[in-house]
């Protein structure tokens, strides 16, 4: 595997409204999304694993819920929370609870876990899920070691002001050309139709202006010059058991 480069295109917030649905299948089919992460708390959740389920090569895992933020008046305010995050007992039930949901829905355990605005990354919800993640054997974002994650294809600043610059076509191509590794790359995206009304979120318009770029045939152009491997973490867990026999 030396020198080789492998990439898996994962688009969060699937299940979490239709338009997202859409635009994550529609990245899917004639794009280069090839793994999702469901958010199973939201009512299009089952419209996704209907989706996921007829369409094996497209690999799931659970996007956690734990809330949202929105940064105004120089603080992150919550736009909705479900569980207070500094309670491990409320955070180990919740965990477990969208695991249960996840298998109810596609019948079967996720391909890998990350959470919504990276809130596995603090404690007590990171030792929760690293240890959830260690019993089933499966990656959990940025915290999986042989896995180089990449977030940088994102139209918002730390802030959530706009920044289009890094979810245009130039941004994925010089991504694609300069800065992947060797190894196994995850490249984060949020493709989708969102309409003003349609949700609560704080990421919107942007998602749309990533559809376009990840469906650009110029993508899939770069990706087959440069040798670039698109795969699945489905594909990265079958290495890794082949690995350990």
């Amino acid at each position: 595997m030396s020198g080789e480069k492998y990439l898996i295109v994962n688009a969060d917030d699937f299940g979490q409204s239709p338009g997202i649905n859409r635009g994550i299948i529609e990245a899917h089919e004639h794009g280069i999304v090839r793994s999702a992460s469901l958010m199973t708390r939201w009512q299009a959740a089952g419209e996704a694993a209907n989706y996921a389920r007829e369409r094996p090569e497209l690999s799931v895992g659970l996007h956690l819920d734990l809330g949202e933020w929105v940064y105004r008046a120089e603080e992150w305010v919550p736009l909705y929370t479900v569980i207070p995050l500094d309670d491990p007992s409320a955070v180990e039930l919740e965990v477990s609870r969208q695991l249960e949901a996840f298998h109810h829905l596609l019948g079967k355990h996720p391909a890998h876990i990350n959470s919504h605005q990276h809130v596995h990354m603090r404690e007590p919800v990171r030792s929760i899920t690293l240890q959830v993640c260690q019993n089933l054997g499966i990656p959990l974002r940025n915290l999986s070691p042989e896995l180089h994650y990449f977030t940088r294809f994102y139209g918002q600043t730390v802030k959530g002001l706009p920044l289009p610059t890094h979810i245009s076509l130039e941004w994925l191509i010089e991504i694609l050309s300069t800065l992947l590794p060797a190894g196994w790359t995850v490249l984060s995206c949020h493709p989708g139709y969102v309409d003003q009304d349609d949700l609560n979120t704080m990421y919107r318009l942007e998602r749309y202006e990533e559809l376009k770029v990840l469906c650009n045939p110029r993508i899939k152009a770069v990706i087959d010059a440069l040798g670039i491997k698109l795969c699945s973490f489905d594909d990265w867990n079958s290495f890794k058991t082949k690995e350990a026999e």
